[in-house]
């Protein structure tokens, strides 16, 4: 087997573990949408230094804003890496406008 082949082989068995079909058969991937039709504009996101979760805001409909943080955790068999939500709101925030 050449080097070329050996390569495209070992880049393709790594992708697969990459792939949202692979998060979603471990329960990762995002909730489905209806008619894969949501809302899916970018968030504002505030980075903090590791140890800290991070912060994601929108506006989530008419006068609503949403707030989600994220923690970082690492699995005890350092082979999966998770990533649990630590906490989502929702605010009033009249600046916010239906879309």
């Amino acid at each position: 087997m050449g080097v070329a082949t050996c390569g495209a082989l070992l880049l393709a068995v790594l992708l697969t573990g990459c792939s949202q079909e692979h998060d979603d058969e471990r329960g990762k991937g995002d909730a489905p949408v209806k008619g894969k039709a949501g809302e899916d504009t970018a968030a504002e996101v505030y980075n903090f230094p590791d140890g800290f979760g991070n912060l994601a805001t929108k506006c989530v409909g008419d006068g609503k804003r949403g707030y989600a943080t994220t923690k970082f955790e690492q699995a005890e068999d350092n082979d999966d890496v998770v990533i649990i939500p630590a906490n989502a709101v929702i605010v009033d925030d009249p600046e916010c406008s239906a879309p």
